[in-house]
């Protein structure tokens, strides 16, 4: 990496003011914010932007980049200041107009609306998850495409936690992960405070951090004094020697550092300082102005050299990259179609297509098929599951197991920690090369549900496999059977959920999924069979890619007197109820709806010609009915679901429950 000359301690506290400054003033002009963290954090931002991260202010999205994580987003501020003064696409009117309708610097740092963000993070201990995903995607890809004399992916991924970042379980889940999978180029600061917002972390914790992390199989160091900066090279320097382990840095600070009356304390955390106590402040750093966001031109004349570093590293890498293509041609090809999404030419070719040979299955069963058939033609489809493979039948027959040994491994074991799968697979995808999909039983999507949200507000291309997914697996009872996470989840701004009535939707899901660029998708499976049901063409002919379609029609020429609509296993009901109502005169239409957010993103035209007006409209799903309510409208009805389940064979729960076809036919006839 490239050499940094020596900076005298003078200009080194002068632009380490300037985060600290910056960030008390633009908490102050918003009245709301966070500047006790920004304040404690500077020297170590300082340090990392201007010595230690391989980045280009100029190019945030070099490939092969480190990938910086602010676990605490609250502390927004640091990072905004930073990259402003570092030279990323990032104003000082920008700063000034912090969380403020419109700007580029909102309350919590959101990826893909900021330039030099990474990731989005808020909600604590997300970005810990993600900075492990991060580094398992480097990891992966580096083992896939390096060569001896090209290594092309080779970069760290850090991350700053603070006592709440570790106080949430999810800390748990993705450092136990990490721990395991010997990421050896993942860096973590905990900023050790001990404030939280009620007052000292001794009122609701005392883990012993360093054990814990420790016992993760974590290297550990201690960082006594943040504002060292010596000593923060050193830590560093030993945090990379250590090839093996994922390393946690225990860095003492104190919040609100400078503030004579604030700092230590709970007020630091989140609330601007006031006008007086900022004058304070800035007269104990020796400021040289009184006046709100002034930068010393000196401060950034020192910052903005890393924007001319950044450009010697990336050219250096360039260099590097331009060997590796010459040498190796194909690779380079074939990683540059990865990093820039594109999927190969004629991969839908690799879609199963089911008949009544094989068809007659569950759905989680012809997934497992889809994904075995896709895996052939794309080596980016990566995953696993929460410690069900045999349940979700996620795995990739005859590939390796991602392992500290065995990097290029492609099946994942995630074990028991579904919100730690969600985040890391977010870390995957932010990361970029790979298409990470993970599965668990629908009712746990629960458990992982802050990620899956996070995944849609950041456009992330996750893949959800949630087996399971009704009162349909029948005897593991109400703990185990989903009612009100169909609706839950559809519920999410984004995400595609995606509910096949059989083999062939299920390979329609799988298309749909792929092709949603923007967003992550849920792909809902039964653990019972499903009949393949009978239709004239596939079903991405018949409509399933515009999110509903008709199944099957009245007969030619008869007046439709109501329109069936259902999804997922309970299409085979409906198509029941159609058939008893057609014996006895009356002529009704099924559509199958596999998801309700594609149905509702077709013209008016479609959605009229699916669901005529003025025609009853009935809806069955094995689930909480109000997801239905809007297709239906106040004259129709929605059998489904509104209790917990039982313990009891599957067929004689949709009995006891009324999920019938005799429910449906009552349901039409009002």
């Amino acid at each position: 990496m490239t050499a940094v000359a020596p900076v005298s301690p003078e200009l080194q506290k002068l632009a380490i003011d300037t985060v600290r400054t910056l960030s008390m003033d633009a908490v102050q002009k918003a009245e709301s914010g966070h500047p006790g963290t920004p304040m404690a954090l500077a020297p170590l931002a300082y340090a990392l932007y201007t010595r230690h991260l391989k980045h280009n202010p100029a190019d945030p999205h070099w490939k092969d980049r480190d990938r910086f994580v602010l676990s605490a987003g609250h502390a927004s501020m640091l990072l905004y200041s930073t990259l402003y003064l570092s030279g990323y696409d990032l104003s000082l009117d920008e700063i000034q107009n912090f969380r403020q309708w419109g700007s580029k610097t909102p309350g919590h740092p959101e990826v893909g609306h900021t330039a030099g963000v990474e990731t989005t993070t808020g909600p604590l201990g997300q970005g810990i998850g993600n900075a492990v995903g991060m580094a398992v995607a480097e990891a992966h890809l580096a083992s896939l495409f390096n060569r001896d004399g090209h290594n092309v992916i080779d970069h760290y991924t850090w991350f700053i936690a603070g006592d709440g970042c570790l106080m949430e379980g999810i800390s748990h889940e993705a450092a136990s992960f990490a721990g395991h999978q010997k990421l050896g180029k993942l860096i973590g600061f905990w900023d050790d405070n001990n404030i939280t917002i009620d007052g000292r972390v001794s009122l609701a914790s005392s883990d012993d951090v360093a054990k814990r992390f420790e016992s993760y199989g974590w290297q550990v160091l201690h960082l006594a004094d943040v504002n060292d900066q010596a000593a923060i090279d050193r830590v560093i320097a030993e945090a990379k020697a250590d090839t093996q382990r994922p390393t946690l840095i225990c860095t003492k600070t104190i919040i609100g550092y400078g503030s004579p009356n604030r700092a230590d304390t709970a007020k630091a955390h989140g609330e601007a300082l006031g006008k007086d106590e900022i004058a304070l402040t800035k007269q104990a750093y020796g400021w040289p102005s009184s006046e709100p966001f002034f930068v010393p031109d000196a401060a950034l004349a020192h910052w903005r050299e890393a924007k001319a570093r950044g450009v010697a590293l990336q050219a250096e890498w360039m260099k590097t990259f331009a060997g590796f293509t010459k040498a190796h041609p194909n690779e380079a090809k074939e990683l540059g179609r990865r990093w820039h999404g594109d999927l190969p030419a004629g991969w839908e070719k690799s879609l199963t297509q089911f008949d009544a040979g094989n068809g007659n299955v569950a759905s989680r069963a012809a997934s497992g098929v889809v994904i075995n058939g896709l895996a052939n033609v794309l080596p980016e489809l990566i995953g696993g599951s929460a410690d069900l493979t045999g349940s979700n039948l996620t795995d990739v027959k005859g590939a390796d197991v991602f392992s500290a040994g065995k990097r290029s491994g492609r099946n994942f074991r995630f074990g028991i920690r579904e919100h730690g799968m969600g985040s890391i697979m977010n870390g995957m995808a932010l990361h970029g090369g790979v298409i990470p999909y993970g599965g668990t039983f629908l009712v746990f999507a629960d458990y992982m549900r802050p990620a899956i949200r996070l995944a849609a507000l950041m456009k992330q291309q996750v893949i959800y496999v949630f087996t399971h997914d009704s009162i349909g697996l029948g005897e593991d009872g109400p703990t185990h059977q989903p009612v009100e996470h169909l609706t839950s989840l559809r519920c999410i701004p984004g995400l595609l959920v995606l509910r096949p009535a059989d083999a062939a939707e299920t390979t329609e899901a799988w298309r749909m999924a792929l092709r949603y660029r923007t967003g992550p998708s849920a792909i809902v499976l039964t653990r019972q069979k499903l009949p393949l049901i009978g239709r004239t063409t596939h079903a991405a002919a018949s409509g399933a890619h515009q999110g509903a379609y008709v199944l099957k029609d009245a007969p030619a020429g008869a007046a439709v007197k109501a329109v069936i609509l259902a999804s997922g296993s309970e299409v085979e009901i409906a198509l029941k109820a159609q058939a008893e109502l057609a014996a006895a005169g009356t002529a009704t239409r099924v559509v199958s709806m596999i998801s309700m957010e594609v149905f509702a993103a077709q013209d008016a035209a479609y959605r009229d010609a699916v669901l005529p007006a003025g025609v009853r409209r009935v809806a069955v799903e094995a689930a909480h009915p109000m997801s239905w309510q809007r297709w239906v409208g106040l004259d129709g009805a929605v059998v489904g679901i509104e209790t917990f389940g039982a313990s009891a064979p599957y067929q004689r729960l949709y009995e006891e429950y009324g999920i019938t076809a005799a429910a449906v036919v009552r349901a039409v006839r009002g």
